[in-house]
């Protein structure tokens, strides 16, 4: 090959920027994206709004969250001189059933938020109300399965009810602390159908907030209440739908919220009514973990 055209060839070449850039994301790409952004449903224009004109400056609502929040922190200042959480530290020792959510009251439904596939355009319906004597919770709803036509979205057909994230004074997180206890403990009255349970925990990095750990509930239907125990162990790593090959226990002491799926694709009306959501100590129940743990470095 003549040198005029071997200098053709090398100045066609990109530069090395480019070439690295290309070879970035099959080098980078691990079992899930390093970086990832909220769901926008296809079509719909991205908010570029700045943040700070989405606050809204109002003074009397300013003095109140003032109150409230050095109410609290007063709270937690004398709540550690108790015990743990504000209880003796021998009934926290002691202690093997514990009443995480009841619902006795319209301010119990505020603790939950409700969504659906009705943000991705589908038709499903959920709605939360107190049962009989304001003693219960009653989910209750449609599911239709039939996807939204926007030539992009395939599936659909969900509704999930979670509970919110706890905060303490100055909006700053609240962990739920279960390390005393190993199981679940629900009483509920279904139609028959499946759920799922998720628990979502606190995360060491930005990209695990998508995960969150599962497991299923089958409801009897009929009339009767039914007591449901599900061991911590049991509950498996998911992010955004998806098992992970790398599972690992519940972190118990930094619980965040929990919540209920349904989408069975049995499309039409459904309800969940719930008395109480709880933890307990199961001293039969020995089990650590229900799945096998990858070690990266095995001993030998």
């Amino acid at each position: 090959m003549s040198l005029p055209k071997m200098t053709r060839l090398l100045s066609r070449r990109p530069p090395a920027s480019i070439q690295q850039q290309q070879l970035l994301p099959s080098i980078l790409v691990p079992g899930r994206t390093l970086i990832q952004s909220e769901y926008r449903r296809p079509g719909k224009p991205r908010d570029n709004e700045p943040p700070w004109q989405k606050i809204k400056f109002d003074l009397s609502k300013g003095l109140e969250g003032v109150k409230k929040h050095f109410t609290l922190l007063k709270n937690e200042f004398t709540g550690r001189w108790v015990g743990p959480e504000g209880k003796p530290i021998i009934q926290h020792m002691l202690e093997q059933n514990r009443v995480v959510w009841e619902f006795r009251g319209p301010e119990s439904l505020q603790q939950w938020t409700l969504s659906s596939d009705r943000e991705i355009g589908g038709q499903s319906e959920i709605y939360m109300k107190l049962g009989r004597n304001s003693t219960t919770c009653l989910l209750y709803g449609t599911l239709c399965s039939t996807p939204p036509r926007d030539g992009e979205t395939r599936y659909s057909g969900y509704c999930t009810a979670r509970s919110k994230q706890p905060l303490a004074s100055f909006d700053r997180k609240k962990h739920h602390d279960w390390s005393s206890f190993n199981c679940l403990h629900l009483r509920i009255r279904g139609d028959g159908r499946p759920w799922m349970v998720n628990i979502a925990t606190e995360t060491y990095f930005s990209h695990q907030k998508d995960d969150i750990y599962n497991y299923f509930m089958y409801t009897r239907g009929g009339p009767y209440w039914q007591d449901v125990k599900i061991p911590f162990s049991k509950f498996f790593l998911t992010h955004r739908g998806r098992i992970q090959d790398d599972q690992h226990p519940l972190w118990l002491d930094k619980i965040n919220t929990i919540g209920f799926t349904l989408g069975d694709n049995a499309d039409g009306p459904f309800q969940l009514e719930i008395d109480f959501i709880g933890v307990c100590k199961d001293y039969a129940h020995t089990e650590e973990f229900a799945y096998e743990k990858y070690k990266r470095n095995p001993e030998v």
